[in-house]
């Protein structure tokens, strides 16, 4: 018997664990038997494999041959195994040095003609096998540029199983055919696609709305949640659109989380392997539950628009059309950060921590003025009333909009800011914040939990006692008392206080109740 072994990595969510593939050739009937827990998709890699390395010119084993994939109890899915697979078996059959493949980690699928084609997931896979101490991994051509995304990591890249078998023999690369493939696969099934936001928004181009303007400064600030209500036409879309504008950058380690999420969901664009900028999403209102949360009936889950959205942007515009289902299943992520979707097979986490943007109108007949509304009193009641409670309590900053006057118009002409201007006051007080929590995991005012914001970051008794007295007369959950606390100090870090006095509070409790009447 010979016995030869390669590894790869299955990936759960965007987690991923280190697989053992191993291939013995025995005496027997002719054939590839698959061993350890493989499903549909893993066990047509015997057909694969077979055809690949018989278009690489290549022999097949004319005796049995075992393949085992450790550890046994563990599910794996989909086809990723299918270069591990091929190379174990031809290392078992001496076809390659079996000392060439000591150490490599194999994460790629095969075509029919020798092809080794792109996948999705190759960077968390790849980030996987780096943290259980594998150093070199061999990926598709494709996908090399996010595979180097990973420090200390070596990656062999290659195109072929042919051109593979090259560089494991140490042999001169053969002459292909030039024939490329897409960077990316899309995921199956997912109308939600990363969305651009045009360079040439800026927050000048809002007329008006001086206190939208000044919400949307503090949710880039501190990662606050918005709510925007008023008629059309009054801005919510476009003050929505140009947040963007006011976010500096994502740190390197957050650029690789973000990065990862898209790479399992097939979303990253070609010759862009890693996303630099805070994801923007707003999906159609249509959108079903599993959509936005993530999930689905294929071998691999997806993730949905809230972990697409992970550390930028979610705007929900019409958030009253969206089925009450889908909104509430958005109050486990606003508080964790995280989703956790649980099959039989077990459960995958994907990261969720991105600010919501809400924007309503207040009646579904969307009159411009209210006097041309034509809804009766319940009708406005029930359609607000979609937005559910228990969902607004955790909305941090609230907002009834007004269309702008003829004197705003006139004055903001002059004296708007610019984006550039606001973006560098949030850059300041995101750098206030990060000093004030550096000895913390969190990241901003946002994230940090209501027991240690109580403990270690309650302002003065003087400045808290309005927040005191809303919550005595019952207008302020603590839940809401925790988000005050919150969007004071941030407000305090844009106005460089040491901490939040009466007036940034006040003004934390004011935009938090005003979308509550």
């Amino acid at each position: 018997m010979t016995l030869a072994k390669t590894r790869s990595v299955s990936l759960v969510g965007v987690d991923g664990f280190v697989v053992d593939v191993e291939a013995a050739i025995t005496s027997g009937v002719p054939g590839l038997h698959l061993v350890g827990l493989p499903d549909t998709a893993l066990s047509e890699a015997r057909d694969r494999v077979r055809a690949a390395i018989f278009n690489s010119g290549e022999d097949w084993p004319n005796r049995h041959v075992t393949v085992s994939l450790f550890p046994a109890s563990m599910p794996k899915k989909g086809s990723t195994f299918d270069l591990a697979i091929a190379i174990a078996l031809l290392a078992a059959a001496e076809v390659v040095p079996p000392r060439s493949c000591a150490g490599l980690v194999l994460i790629g699928e095969l075509g029919l003609d020798g092809r080794i084609r792109p996948i999705q997931g190759i960077l968390p896979a790849v980030l996987a096998a780096a943290n259980r101490g594998c150093r070199t991994v061999v990926v598709p051509q494709a996908n090399a540029a996010e595979a180097e995304l990973v420090p200390d990591m070596q990656v062999v890249s290659a195109g072929t199983l042919r051109g593979l078998l090259c560089i494991l023999r140490d042999e001169p690369p053969p002459i292909e055919d030039d024939e490329e493939d897409d960077f990316a696969i899309p995921a199956d099934g997912y109308a939600i696609r990363q969305q651009e936001i045009p360079p040439d928004l800026d927050l000048a181009d809002v007329r008006g709305q001086a206190e939208a303007r000044r919400a949307l400064e503090i949710s880039a600030a501190g990662g606050h949640h918005l709510f925007f209500a008023g008629p059309p036409g009054c801005g919510k879309t476009m003050l929505a659109e140009r947040l963007p504008t006011l976010m500096p950058p994502l740190e390197p380690e957050i650029a690789l989380e973000v990065t990862a999420i898209h790479s399992v969901a097939g979303t990253l664009r070609p010759g862009q392997p890693l996303i630099t900028q805070p994801p923007f999403y707003a999906p159609h209102h249509t959108a079903s539950r599993a959509s936005m949360v993530g999930g689905g009936s294929g071998r691999v889950l997806q993730p949905g628009a809230v972990s697409l959205a992970h550390r930028g942007i979610l705007f929900l515009d019409e958030a009253p059309e969206f089925q009450g289902g889908t909104l509430d299943a958005l109050r486990q992520p606003l508080e964790e950060g995280v989703v956790r979707i649980s099959r039989i097979e077990g459960m995958a986490h994907f990261p969720a921590r991105f600010t919501l943007v809400l924007a309503a109108n207040p009646c579904p007949c969307a009159a411009a003025k209210q006097i041309d509304c034509s809804c009766a009193p319940g009708i406005r009641r029930r359609y607000a009333s979609r937005v559910t409670g228990p969902l607004l309590d955790r909305i941090d900053l609230k907002l009834e909009l007004t269309p702008a006057s003829r004197a705003e118009l006139r004055y903001d002409l002059e004296f708007a800011e610019s984006s550039k201007v606001v973006a560098e006051r949030v850059q300041l007080a995101r750098e206030r914040t990060r000093h004030r929590l550096a000895e913390t995991p969190w990241r901003s005012n946002a994230e940090v939990p209501g027991p240690e914001l109580r403990r270690r970051f309650t302002p003065s008794a003087e400045a808290m006692r309005a927040a005191d007295e809303a919550l005595q007369r019952g207008t302020l959950s603590a839940r809401g008392l925790d988000r005050i606390l919150r969007v004071a100090w941030t407000i305090a870090d844009l106005a460089g206080h040491d901490e939040p006095g009466p007036d940034d509070v006040g003004g934390a409790l004011a935009l938090w109740s005003a979308g509550r009447q």
